[in-house]
């Protein structure tokens, strides 16, 4: 079966199982080398990348919708997941499947709800579905080379804007890092976030004042005095800060 006959026949799934007009689109975020990636989807039709979204079932809540469109997607499951937009530019869809009758499911102009996720990209190894032939961690420096279909891009901005504002009221990065960590890694991911350098002393600072980190008795061996000290996240703070959010920062 060629993609056209795949979109074809999951159209005439879709009517019956999805609400017309919604769809969710999660960013998934990972770090890795000291820099942020994108899960993204390559499709099998028109072979552009997508990020890993769907449409939400007739009996679905909406938080609901996201989690299993992202599993079923990419495999993808356990993730921090906050909304953080609605996108309803008008031919978003209709565009993206011009060849296509106007009678086409996915063809209908739909509002999409975007959903950020953080997660450790070393723990997850994405897996594509039936109408996708890739499933891919994408570096953010790298997305000005592809092509991404639909308003993805945007969605994708959006996130990230809406990310960097959150870090200045929420702790962020339990999904992001591994179990150990020295201060320098942690700082590298909030310069990854924000796109820019950080002072050195006034991180170390303000990210020990907001009392969500935990010292180890343990540290890293990098070179000839060079052994810094190894945190993890205290996570009955953190929890907390999330909930209530951060009050020195």
């Amino acid at each position: 079966m060629d993609s056209r006959e795949q979109i074809l026949q999951k159209s005439a799934e879709a009517k019956e199982l999805y609400l017309p007009h919604i769809s969710v689109d999660p960013v998934v975020f990972g770090f890795d080398q000291n820099e942020l990636k994108v899960l993204l989807v390559r499709m099998n039709y028109k072979k552009q990348w997508l990020l890993p979204g769907g449409y939400v079932r007739r009996d679905d809540d909406l938080d609901e919708a996201v989690v299993r469109v992202l599993k079923d997607r990419a495999g993808v499951t356990e993730v921090f997941l906050e909304e953080f937009g609605v996108f309803g530019r008008k031919n978003r869809s209709q565009l993206y499947f011009d060849e296509f009758d106007d009678t086409l499911f996915q063809k209908q102009r739909f509002i999409s709800v975007g959903y950020y996720a953080l997660y450790n990209s070393s723990e997850i190894y994405p897996v594509a579905d039936d109408v996708s032939e890739a499933c891919e961690w994408v570096y953010l420096r790298q997305l000005p080379e592809i092509v991404l279909g639909m308003d993805h891009r945007e969605i994708i901005e959006k996130a990230l804007l809406t990310l960097r504002e959150k870090i200045s009221t929420k702790p962020i990065g339990y999904n992001l890092m591994p179990e150990k960590f020295t201060l320098p890694e942690l700082q590298k991911l909030y310069e990854a976030i924000l796109g820019k350098s950080l002072n050195r002393g006034n991180f170390y600072r303000k990210i020990k004042n907001l009392n969500v980190l935990k010292k180890l008795n343990e540290q890293r061996y990098v070179g000839a005095h060079r052994s810094p000290d190894l945190y993890s996240f205290d996570m009955e703070n953190y929890e907390k800060a999330l909930e209530n959010g951060l009050n020195n920062w």
